[in-house]
């Protein structure tokens, strides 16, 4: 019965990973996968968690089932720090809350609620976006459509084309943007731009939906979450999906969060009924230990504060490399100028080289990027970046 199925496409990001494991050269670089490296190119246990680990470790949480929506104390942590625990959308109760397998599985849960809840309903994401959304938000039966985001000759955002797309989406639609860190591009609003967005938003009666997956990695927990909360505005409806996979560097563990904040409370508890039912006929109930670990750090004082100083340390690490990659591609007298990607903001970098250029890196040089152009900066150590600028020195002059 399955000799007429034909093979699928590879995952443009992780098949070109399955395609870097498997070439020999030993100088080869991976800036595909969205996988923060430190500087000797690893993916590091964060200190923070191994304690919280070891303190789980030492108590008896038990190993039934969570409840469908997941762990309490988890998910109000995940409010608290979204928004901030003394925010009008934490306080007023009008938010619900579920713990899901990772950013992946809240927007899955999105998915399901819009097409079941909210038929006929278009999401629109931003043009570029990330790539797996149109898988997602697309298996779960809803139809999508694309808004301009990007101004590819300024490398900045497209907000005056951006703002009248908006004005022309008809109302009761979604519109899917990014908290921070923007996938692929790197480029965010402004908190000005973030209140011009939110206005046209709420005019318009559209649903904003949130995909936060980076907190931290711009420019701060806080910093980061300015657009956020631009849009949480008091009695406006908008959904939020968050992930720890990144700043807490638990990517295997699949610890994320699906927040549908509401006009009130009851209406709240409506949505949330509608949700469980969405998350009982897919995995039923979360699994227990991610959830633990970062309910534990952020529920404990030092741990919290040994996260934050790891997760700057990240950040600056990011940041760090962003800067030496325009130096040094300035100092190999690379055709162009590639000083706006010091501007960009979180692990991702669009950086203006063409499809062509990328695939002439992978077969000369053995150095990995997507198609698009868009680089993992995190995977840029001291080691690697002279051979990194000397390729593309060699295909963007060649």
């Amino acid at each position: 019965m399955f000799e007429s199925i034909q093979p699928a496409p590879a995952d443009p990001i992780l098949g070109l990973t399955e395609a870097f494991k498997a070439d020999p050269n030993p100088q080869k670089i991976n800036l595909g996968v969205g996988v923060y490296q430190d500087s000797t190119g690893k993916t590091p246990a964060l200190s923070c968690v191994r304690k919280a680990g070891e303190l789980l470790a030492r108590s008896d949480a038990g190993s039934s089932y969570l409840p469908i929506p997941g762990l309490a104390e988890y998910t109000s942590a995940v409010q608290q720090l979204a928004f901030g625990s003394a925010h009008e959308v934490v306080t007023s109760g009008r938010a619900f809350s579920a713990q899901t397998p990772g950013g992946t599985g809240a927007l899955r849960v999105v998915g399901d609620f819009l097409a079941a809840n909210m038929p006929g309903t278009t999401l629109w994401v931003t043009d570029p976006t990330w790539a797996n959304h149109a898988n997602i938000f697309s298996a779960a039966g809803v139809s999508l459509a694309k808004f301009p985001y990007f101004d590819k000759a300024n490398n900045s955002l497209a907000l005056a084309d951006m703002l009248d797309a908006l004005q022309k989406i008809p109302a009761g639609d979604a519109v899917l943007l990014h908290g921070c860190c923007h996938n692929p591009t790197g480029v965010d609003p402004t908190q000005e731009q973030w209140e011009k967005i939110a206005d046209v938003l709420y005019a318009q009666q559209l649903l904003p939906v949130l995909d936060f997956a980076y907190q931290g990695f711009g420019d701060g927990i806080d910093e980061d979450a300015v657009g956020l909360r631009t849009v949480a505005r008091q009695g406006e409806e908008f959904i939020l999906c968050s992930s720890f996979s990144k700043n807490f560097g638990l990517y295997n563990q699949r610890v994320g969060a699906a927040t549908f904040v509401a006009t009130d409370a009851e209406r709240a508890n409506v949505v949330g009924s509608q949700v469980k039912r969405a998350i009982r006929a897919n995995y039923s109930n979360p699994p227990a230990h991610g959830a633990r670990l970062v309910a534990a750090v952020l529920g404990d004082d030092d741990l919290r504060s040994e996260w934050h100083t790891e997760l700057t340390a990240m950040r600056n690490r990011i940041n760090g490399m962003r800067s030496l990659l325009v130096d040094k591609l300035a100092e190999k007298s690379v055709p162009g100028d590639y000083s706006f990607i010091k501007a960009q903001r979180g692990m991702f970098s669009f950086s203006g080289l063409t499809k062509e250029q990328v695939l002439a890196l992978r077969e000369r040089h053995a150095i990995y990027i997507v198609d698009s152009g868009r680089i993992n900066v995190a995977g840029i150590t001291e080691s690697n970046v002279d051979r990194l600028t000397e390729a593309i020195a060699d295909v963007v002059g060649g």
